[in-house]
């Protein structure tokens, strides 16, 4: 047995004094007059022994009272197998999940609300003296100092639902990241330990820290959720119709039936519709509307599903441009198809640099580039190209074929394209067309039995390289390339074996010609994702904004304003909210009074699966030598926490024996009388 306050047992001392009562206690004695005195020795003797008895048990009565009292203040406890130096002090963590699922209802109430009792019950099984610390999932800049206990008490009380989630590795990596000097750690962590929570993987922990983890019990509930949506158009025309793809999850183990869909854009609805989704599979709709004006588009994808709301709408943002920037930037003898083609449409806006005065620090205005028939491409070109194919750029290449092939290897190697073999003068014809391919989408009505293809008079041919991704489009006979796509990075190289003059190919003249074009040219369009993630998407990206000498931008919505941090780089700006955006809805993005974009929020979707995760789980992930779990349903999370820190603790016991044995001196002296009876 040890003791928790050891310099208590000085106090022990204090046991003379009832001895030293006992021993000095002369007590007067009245003068009794007896007629006969023949049995005066014996009664007194019988006395005597009577009244000494009874003495030793008052003075034991009292010397055990004392000596409990005083072990009680010594807190004496059986130590645990885990031994901790109580004269270090404690350092707690406290983890508290208040996302979205801690919302659900058991016998004990919210689980919210039983998830702080149970909080608070682990601070009392310390001492007044320990330090704590609370976390939630919102990981804010005052959980990362310590409390005493009052304050942790009240910080708990405070505690709200938030659309944050976190990982429980995170979680135990922010908590072990207050623990500093030589004081004993210990970490709880109460959740209802949603499945996605703790992950598959072992948690990787600090072994001086002893980890607790408290589950709640908690029910399954079924749940259908918004799971995503995605325009089928990257262009969006005034009053054209659109198609968006809606995408619901079924999160429960059984059929949900006609759940009632309803999409809004600018707070008018577009359309709905009803669907019904297997247990646990997602089911993919289309909705069609039109009827929209220039400018940002907020969209809303709703649906009515109990008890869980949270998920049930999904907000995104798009935008509708009377134009579109398209650069042809065109050698000597270059033909003049490409600047007929995009000058018959108002919707594209084309731009023409000859190739002897490149504007380069233009590249970003522009979606889709065209190298129509240029002489002697030179390498600043290529590695201006470059750059602007890794920041989401397209690029469309004819060749020269005037032009040496040596000039063209060179330039297409800088641009992680293949080398020119050779070139072909034998006549020949496109033998194959990737009708899957997106390009190709909604273009022929139906497919004859014998396609008429483009024929070919010159073309280079490339030395075949393994190592770049190509998907070839347009394909000449013994699978040699004509037009192919070339991905890289955010952006793609989209490459002809020839040129567009008559003496090359009939394929400007062709009919697949302006389809494939004007499908390139559409598929180039460089939008901001439709919608972002609260807490999880933290960088939001954006085409070059200019900004003047001490202006920033600003990130607004109703009664929330934010600076973000601004990141510069040659075509993107990047905004670094650093988890202040934490709740869905609507932002605008401002540079003074000017709206640059509209940005939609929505809550992650990883709350809406309801299933949990087990003991047998949770041991998988857990190194059961640091870590342990606690059952609150099974022992109570007071005495668990105290038996595993300190041991079994004795001085509630030892107070009830001082209060005992004070009770029977009570009853010692007020009850037990000596007996004076004698014989006549």
């Amino acid at each position: 047995m040890n003791f928790l306050y050891p310099g208590f047992l000085f106090a022990l001392f204090s046991i003379a004094i009832p001895v030293i009562i006992h021993l000095f206690n002369f007590r007067k004695f009245k003068k009794v007059y007896f007629s006969n005195v023949a049995f005066l020795k014996e009664i007194k003797e019988q006395n005597s022994s009577q009244e000494k008895l009874k003495n030793l048990l008052v003075l034991a009565s009292r010397l055990l009272a004392i000596i409990f009292l005083v072990l009680a203040f010594s807190r004496p406890f059986i130590p645990s197998g885990t031994k901790h130096d109580q004269s270090r002090g404690n350092t707690v963590s406290i983890y508290i999940d208040n996302s979205y699922s801690m919302e659900a209802v058991n016998k004990e109430g919210n689980l919210l609300d039983e998830a702080k009792r149970k909080a608070k019950e682990i601070v009392k099984a310390f001492q007044l003296n320990d330090r704590f610390q609370l976390l939630t999932n919102d990981f804010e800049g005052k959980h990362q100092r310590l409390l005493n206990a009052d304050e942790l008490i009240q910080a708990v009380d405070e505690v709200k639902i938030s659309a944050a989630s976190r990982s429980l590795q995170q979680v135990i990596n922010r908590q072990q990241s207050i623990f500093t000097g030589t004081s004993n750690r210990f970490s709880y962590l109460i959740s209802d330990f949603q499945k996605g929570f703790a992950g598959d993987v072992p948690i990787l922990t600090d072994n001086n820290t002893n980890i607790s983890l408290i589950k709640l019990k908690s029910n399954h509930l079924p749940n259908v959720a918004v799971d995503s949506v995605w325009l089928l158009s990257p262009v969006h025309q005034i009053n054209a119709t659109e198609k968006v793809a809606i995408r619901l999850k079924n999160y429960g183990d059984e059929e949900a039936k006609n759940i009632p869909v309803k999409l809004t854009v600018n707070n008018h609805q577009k359309a709905i519709s009803s669907l019904t989704i297997p247990a646990g599979e997602t089911t993919i709709d289309t909705l069609s509307f039109s009827g929209l004006n220039l400018g940002w588009q907020k969209g809303q994808l709703s649906i009515k599903d109990f008890p869980l709301t949270f998920d049930d709408q999904l907000n995104f943002s798009f935008k509708v441009s009377a134009d579109q920037q398209v650069l042809s930037i065109n050698g000597t003898s270059s033909e003049k198809y490409i600047s007929a083609l995009f000058k018959s449409d108002s919707y594209f806006k084309l731009t023409e640099m000859p190739e002897s005065n490149i504007n380069y620090s233009t590249f970003a205005n522009y979606s889709l580039i065209v190298l129509n028939g240029l002489n002697n491409p030179s390498s600043g070109l290529a590695s201006a190209l470059k750059l602007y194919v890794e920041n989401g750029g397209s690029v469309v290449v004819f060749p020269d074929m005037a032009s040496s092939k040596e000039v063209y290897s060179q330039f297409f190697t800088n641009l992680n394209l293949p080398a020119v073999a050779e070139l072909n003068t034998t006549p020949t014809k496109v033998s194959a067309i990737e009708l899957k391919n997106a390009l190709f989408k909604d273009v022929f009505e139906s497919l004859p039995q014998k396609l008429d293809l483009p024929q070919v008079k010159q073309y280079f041919s490339f030395v075949e390289n393994n190592n770049i991704n190509k998907e070839n489009l347009l394909q000449l006979p013994a699978n040699k390339l004509f037009f192919a796509r070339y991905p890289q990075k955010s952006g793609q190289i989209y490459l002809a074996a020839t040129g567009l003059n008559k003496n090359d190919s009939n394929l400007p003249e062709h009919p697949v010609f302006v389809p494939l074009m004007y499908k390139i040219a559409f598929a180039s369009v460089r939008e901001q994702p439709l919608y972002y993630t609260v807490i999880k998407d933290n960088v939001i990206e954006s085409n070059k904004i200019n900004l003047s000498n001490n202006q920033s931008l600003r990130l607004v919505s109703d009664n929330f304003e934010i600076i973000p941090e601004i990141r510069q780089s040659n075509d993107k700006t990047r905004l670094y909210t650093a988890d202040q955006v934490k709740n869905s809805g609507f932002y605008e993005l401002k540079q003074a009074d000017s709206l640059l974009s509209v940005i939609a929020f929505n809550d992650n979707r990883i709350e809406s699966d309801m299933h949990y995760d087990g003991p047998s789980d949770l041991s998988k992930v857990i190194n059961k030598q640091q870590a342990n779990l606690i059952d609150p349903t099974v022992d109570p999370v007071a005495a668990t926490v105290s038996a595993k820190n300190s041991g079994t603790e004795l001085w509630k016991l030892c107070l009830i024996l001082s209060v005992i044995f004070l009770a029977i001196e009570i009853l010692l002296v007020r009850f037990y009388h000596i007996n004076n009876n004698s014989n006549s």
